[in-house]
């Protein structure tokens, strides 16, 4: 795991050694001590104006920061971490203007007391959500800090927090406290990341994405609790083939696949709906049926959709109780740039897209122009990380040249492998929140701006996807 880790008050003893500053400079000023020792000491506890306080304490916290000492045990329980395979990464929040060269003075500290750390982060301390962010974009797994509002911020964006005990945390109720590096030792010795429950309803056959995507959530069981893999409708007029037919060489399809991998499909792999919603199609299915079952028995359960949604809008439309347990990251539609939604997902049932879009269940989207299309690769680049691997590879190498539907090709995207990189690092996306817009009779987004929230995705860096996935695959 990545472990995050503040310095002053987690690894230095800065508030003490402030304190002892402010008293003997208070004796030099006015000599009146301290007037209220429930306040901090920047903060009200002596009786200094905040021009003194300024002026005093600008003067000389780089000096004061410079001569802190190390918490007790701090670099020996940091070196017994590493030896156990952690990652630990010191994120401090000293690039705030108070220092002259707060990277290298903050480096020298910590080699003068031979902590051993992979990589020192320097944010913004006046900005909490800096370290957010930091800690999002480098899939941090556990954050140790002495600031509430750090804390609140990292629970809040669903980071795994410490609070390491100071006098001015103790009235922050109900949170993961620890008072010294022994407590925070054993915590992360004993903490096992909770995995993601998920769903993958995928249409399998239809190209050669969704068998790289398949491919990539089996290899990622450190992140996914792989509840069930459901069949997604599709059909090709042009070629005459149905739903049915469809159905069944997407089946066939994910029993391949997982064979490849040694994964047991026993109880995982339910057939899916045989119609579309815009046909008329209602039937009960056992993929619908699934859904519902796992949904209802978890407290989340996140639904990696890459077909048409048809089975997902079902299982809503049978057991509303669901919306409030599942999560939905579906890759369908166009991104806001594009003036309608005719790609092959969105299309193929518009009424079940607006089943989803109107149930008000928690929703990301993955547009496929301008956003998913972004995941372009050709055969040489899979030849160069894949080839000759595995057996699993050299089969999708072969989908990919030629999916039996679209051709012999040397190039084209795997749009469906941004879904389940979505959930591995969402760093890796950018997106933003958005009243849930209306679907146009041409498919067209009405945009809105009263509607429940949804999350559309507008960019992916697709060397840190592909990077991800080569290293699994060629595993």
């Amino acid at each position: 795991m990545r472990i995050g880790v503040d310095i002053d008050n987690v690894l230095s003893n800065f508030n003490d050694e402030l304190l002892k500053e402010f008293l003997i400079h208070d004796k030099q000023l006015r000599n009146n001590g301290i007037i209220n020792k429930e306040l901090y000491i920047t903060r009200g506890m002596f009786d200094w104006s905040k021009e003194e306080i300024d002026e005093f304490y600008y003067s000389n916290i780089e000096r004061i920061a410079k001569n802190l000492n190390v918490i007790d045990k701090a670099p020996e329980y940091i070196k017994e971490l590493r030896k156990n395979g952690h990652e630990i990464y010191i994120i401090s929040g000293r690039d705030n203007g108070e220092y002259s060269d707060p990277y290298n003075m903050t480096a020298n500290w910590l080699e003068k007391y031979n902590i051993e750390y992979d990589k020192l982060i320097l944010t913004n301390g006046y900005n909490s959500l800096e370290k957010v962010n930091i800690c999002i974009e480098n899939n941090i797994s556990i954050m140790i800090d002495d600031s509430t509002r750090v804390y609140s911020e990292m629970v809040k964006n669903g980071i795994t927090a410490l609070l390491m005990d100071t006098p001015y945390s103790r009235k922050m109720e109900d949170v993961k406290r620890v008072f010294n590096w022994e407590e925070t030792y054993n915590f992360i010795s004993n903490f096992k990341k909770e995995k993601l429950n998920v769903i993958l309803d995928t249409d399998t056959y239809n190209e050669c994405d969704d068998q790289f995507a398949l491919s990539y959530m089996i290899k990622s069981q450190d992140v996914f609790n792989i509840e069930a893999i459901t069949v997604a409708p599709y059909s090709h007029k042009e070629y005459n083939e149905s739903v049915q037919e469809g159905q069944n060489k997407s089946y066939n399809e994910i029993l391949k696949i997982c064979k490849f991998l040694n994964f047991d499909t026993t109880n995982k792999v339910f057939k899916g709906s045989t119609g579309y919603i815009c046909n008329g199609y209602e039937e009960n299915n056992d993929a619908v049926n699934k859904i519902i079952e796992i949904a209802l028995k978890n407290n989340k359960t996140y639904i990696i959709a890459i077909g048409a949604i048809t089975n997902v809008a079902l299982a809503i439309k049978k057991e509303p109780k669901i919306i409030d347990k599942i999560e939905v990251i579906w890759l369908g539609g166009n991104s806001l740039l594009q003036n309608a939604n005719l790609d092959f997902n969105f299309k193929q049932d518009v009424n079940a897209v607006k089943i989803v879009f109107e149930s008000q269940v928690k929703l990301t989207i993955i547009p496929c122009k301008n956003v998913a299309s972004n995941l372009t690769t050709s055969i040489y680049e899979l030849n160069h990380y894949l080839k000759d691997k595995s057996e699993l590879n050299n089969y999708l190498l072969d989908r990919f040249c030629n999916d039996t539907y679209h051709g012999m090709q040397e190039r084209r995207v795997l749009w469906d492998i941004s879904a389940v990189a979505y959930l591995i690092n969402k760093s890796w996306f950018t997106s933003n929140k958005i009243s849930c817009p209306n679907i146009n009779d041409d498919t067209s987004y009405e945009l809105t701006n009263n509607n429940h929230e949804i999350t559309m995705v507008n960019y992916i860096d697709a060397n840190k996807v592909y990077a991800d996935l080569f290293k699994k695959l060629g595993e």
